[in-house]
């Protein structure tokens, strides 16, 4: 056993079964990586809302890898270990038009730089701090599929899954496909709340170091995880709770972040763009109910503690 350290400068784009390992591992082995954030370097510290109208789609989701898992193969599963994750020192949340959630309702570009330095909090405005808690929103293997494949959406190799559970001390089982899995992963997140609602969590380089392990003849079709936790943050004031009703179970989703945002923005003094992107990095929904057939609930848990100022103005 052993731990190597993936180089930063090979990234693919695509997933595809016809890349080229940059690494070998066996199991038992550590692989340390420093992740680029999802953007590739187009929106910096300095990026105005501007930076989002010209950013290239093809540079988008930099995916380090690919790594190759000895005696893997197909009718196999890689257990990944996730042993560490940092965050670097700033990230970035956007409202992009044609993206999110409720994108009909958001149409103008907005851009929020975060200053991650605290290490384990970031402030969205003085009174309003964000617990950070590091993963990779992207994890996954080759596919089966012969063609190459976008980044989005996922499949049963993983990909985009935004699990944001999958921090250190979690465990990701994935489906073999290919020989030597192909193992990639980027798409860094410093905090993000279950739905990542408005289409960007706080995108962030993020350091990740994990350990691979073979698991022989364990077949699995779809991704799984083992979570040390289901609750990242802090319960003890309690939360705000929304529910969305509705026989559409994403229009039920729709229906319970809205409430979050016009909450947000009348009991807290901001605009609805703003309360909209707070609730993508801290938010969670939830299915409430799905048997009361015709109408589905989905809820929405808006943690209070992370606002420093209990309803500073007093409507709730």
């Amino acid at each position: 056993m052993e731990t190597q350290f993936f180089s930063r400068n090979k990234v693919h784009h695509k997933w595809s079964r016809k890349l080229e390992p940059v690494l070998f591992v066996s199991s038992g082995d550590a692989v340390e990586y420093e992740l680029r954030e999802v953007s590739d370097g187009q929106i910096t510290q300095d990026s105005g809302p501007n930076a989002l109208e010209y950013l290239d789609s093809d540079r988008l989701y930099p995916l380090a890898g690919p790594t190759y898992v000895q005696d893997a193969q197909q009718g196999d599963v890689l257990e990944i270990d996730i042993l560490d994750t940092k965050a670097g020192d700033w990230g970035w949340s956007a409202i992009m038009p044609d993206f999110g959630l409720l994108q009909d309702e958001f149409d103008k570009p907005r851009l929020k730089i975060w200053d991650l330095s605290l290490n384990d909090q970031a402030f969205f405005r003085e009174d309003i701090r964000v617990p950070i808690e590091p993963f990779c929103g992207t994890m996954g293997v080759a596919p089966a599929d012969e063609a190459d494949l976008e980044v989005m959406p996922p499949g049963r190799h993983g990909g985009n899954m935004d699990l944001k559970h999958l921090i250190k001390g979690s465990t990701l089982f994935l489906p073999v496909w290919v020989e030597g899995g192909l193992f990639s992963l980027g798409d860094g997140h410093a905090a993000q709340g279950d739905g990542e609602v408005c289409g960007t969590a706080i995108e962030a380089p993020v350091h990740v170091k994990l350990r691979f392990k073979l698991r022989k003849n364990c077949r699995l079709n779809e991704p799984s995880a083992f979570v040390p936790s289901v609750s990242r943050t802090p319960s003890g004031e309690g939360y705000y709770v929304t529910l969305g009703r509705s026989p559409d179970l994403f229009d039920a989703a729709k229906s319970a972040v809205r409430q979050v945002v016009d909450h947000v923005s009348e009991e807290y003094g901001m605009q609805r763009w703003e309360a909209y992107m707070l609730s993508s990095v801290a938010t969670d929904l939830k299915i409430a109910e799905i048997v009361d057939r015709p109408y589905w609930i989905v809820s929405a848990f808006l943690p209070l503690s992370i606002f420093l100022k209990k309803n500073p103005l007093g409507k709730f």
